[in-house]
């Protein structure tokens, strides 16, 4: 403003100077005023007067606004009033402007004599966020609506400009309408942005859809609010069921968003994240288990002691094993239940019981206690066996041990209720499986002593077993050794067999052979008679002793000095026969 009064100064002095054309102060002013006066009267110091005047006023009249800035105007002087009630105002009126300046160089009469101007940061939406608006002036909200409705991608940019939103009725007050992330150059007296933790977007994770509340509706929509039910149990009377409406309906939407990012006004939608992937929950710990060890000593007593073991909830498990009362007694039985909620009946389990937590402890976790302990407590349909071959089914109570000889048959019959049970409430249960027992160790030591019993005699007959299998090792260990001996003992009788067989050979053979002779002495004696016969014969064993032995013929000749016999061996042997032989013979007549 002072420099406005300084610049019209400046001008009017220099307008005087300009048309006074030198002329000097009259009468006595003399002296340095004098000078002075003829100074100013110079037309050369009145254009330099004007200019700077015109200076001074050029300086209040323009702005440079930088490029990452909004200009801001406040019309201060020569307006109207603003309405009552509004806090915007339009082009000739007082208060904050409607209007806005882009960076750069803008001129203006006077304009920083008119206007406050102030330069505020361009709106900047991060990823992951959105902007929440608040209009802070416009039309006043209609009765019942507490959030002004969506505007239209199309008509969006016309709307953020400050006088076409509130020319065209925009409402005042909280905006269903966010700034998805981007920059925006805003009217930041008109819109108010919010930025935070609370505006970040809607991450729908991939295995997940978002079920959503609305409590805005979009216009021109039908909305109908229907009963639906879960899809496995549609025609079940106890199934759950929930009122659900369309897409863009105030209340509970029947279709869920599909996994993805999207830009929900938080004071308009409330979204549910419901776990649509295979669950595992589990049901371990928070009991104490107890033991009987045996045990054999030296002499071969049997030794019993009891130990306890406390078995803590793990940090994973949905909750504590579940507790069974089986012929008096208490039974804890962990047990592990994988389940899946459908994404269409997302929005029946959400509307019905929240989140995958309340699935979990409302739903899920009572079903299976109440189930189990039934189960537990009444009757088992168990297979009858001949060997390995099933010929029958009997129903009869269940008892301890069957939660160790026939688990697989309470499970079944445990998975069947569930899975009944579970599809009205929208769960489907893939399968139900029992963990080990928690069996009191006083039913179970009858079992362990003729385990044991087995064991050890078992142990015994192997023991038996491989002193036999010791002992035929070593006799044919033994026997290895022996192995010469006892080949040459074979082979010693095979030749014994073979010279008996030999000698009877042999036998046999001098048997025909004698006989053969016989019957040729008997033919020979029937020719020659029975003393010629037996000269012959032993004829023949003299020669024959004489052939062996010549040194007899020798011993003859001395015997028998009448006859020369020349030569040796069998001739003279021959010769002296022959002549014994004539002697005795008588002379023919």
């Amino acid at each position: 403003m002072l420099y406005v009064v300084i610049g019209f100064v400046l001008i009017l002095f220099g307008v005087q100077s300009f048309f006074r054309r030198g002329q000097g102060l009259a009468g006595a002013q003399q002296g340095r005023s004098a000078i002075i006066g003829s100074l100013l009267g110079s037309p050369a110091v009145g254009v330099l007067l004007i200019l700077a005047g015109l200076g001074f006023l050029a300086s209040t009249s323009f702005v440079l606004v930088a490029a990452d800035k909004v200009g801001h105007l406040k019309r201060v002087y020569l307006a109207a009033d603003l309405p009552p009630g509004r806090i915007i105002a339009l082009p000739g009126e007082k208060g904050p402007q409607a209007e806005i300046l882009g960076p750069g160089f803008h001129f203006r009469p006077l304009l920083n004599v008119l206007y406050d101007v102030e330069e505020r940061n361009v709106v900047q939406i991060p990823e992951g966020y959105y902007g929440q608006i608040t209009t802070l002036d416009g039309a006043p909200m209609p009765e019942g609506m507490f959030i002004a409705p969506v505007i239209a991608d199309d008509k969006l940019a016309t709307m953020l400009e400050a006088q076409a939103y509130i020319e065209q009725g925009g409402f005042r007050g909280p905006q269903e309408t966010v700034l998805k992330p981007g920059s925006y150059r805003l009217n930041q007296y008109l819109f108010d942005v919010r930025i935070d933790q609370e505006t970040m977007a809607t991450i729908i994770p991939t295995g997940q859809v978002g079920v959503v509340k609305s409590n805005v509706q979009q216009p021109g929509l039908n909305c109908r609010e229907e009963m639906v039910r879960v899809s496995q149990a549609q025609h079940d009377a106890e199934a759950l069921s929930v009122p659900l409406v369309p897409r863009g309906c105030i209340g509970l939407w029947k279709d869920p968003l599909l996994p993805g990012a999207y830009y929900l006004n938080r004071h308009a939608y409330d979204v549910t994240l419901v776990d649509t992937r295979v669950q595992t929950w589990e049901y371990k710990g928070g009991y104490t288990r107890r033991f009987i060890d045996l045990s054999l000593d030296q002499q071969g007593n049997l030794n019993q002691v009891e130990r306890s073991v406390n078995v803590p909830k793990p940090d994973a498990a949905v909750d504590i094993a579940v507790f069974v009362k089986v012929e008096g007694w208490d039974i804890p039985q962990e047990l592990r239940a994988v389940a899946q909620v459908s994404p269409e009946n997302a929005p029946i389990v959400a509307g019905s019981v929240g989140g995958v937590d309340q699935i979990e402890h409302r739903i899920l976790t009572p079903l299976i206690r109440s189930i189990v302990r039934n189960v537990a407590g009444s009757s088992i349909r168990i297979p009858v066996k001949e060997g390995d071959t099933i010929v029958g089914y009997e129903t009869r109570p269940t008892r301890v041990i069957d939660f160790i000889e026939n688990r697989e048959s309470i499970e079944e019959t445990i998975e069947a209720q569930i899975k009944t049970e579970a599809r009205k409430a929208g769960v489907e249960i893939k399968e139900v499986r029992l963990g080990e027992p928690a069996i009191p160790p006083e039913i179970l030591l009858g079992r362990q002593r003729q385990q044991l019993a087995d064991q050890l005699g078992e142990a015994y007959k192997r023991e038996t077993e491989a002193q036999k299998q010791r002992i035929e090792t070593e006799q044919a260990k033994a026997t290895a050794n022996e192995q010469p001996r006892l080949v040459e003992s074979q082979i010693a009788v095979k030749v014994a067999e073979q010279k008996e067989a030999e000698r009877a050979a042999l036998g046999r053979a001098e048997r025909k052979y004698l006989e053969e002779i016989a019957q040729g002495q008997s033919a020979q004696a029937n020719v020659l008679g029975q003393d010629r016969v037996a000269m012959l014969q032993a004829l023949e064993k003299v020669l024959g002793s004489l052939e062996r032995q010549p040194q007899l013929v020798e011993l003859m000749g001395k015997l028998v000095p009448n006859t020369v016999v020349t030569g040796s061996g069998f001739e003279g042997a021959a010769a002296i026969l022959g002549d014994a032989i004539g002697k005795s013979q008588p002379t023919s007549p």
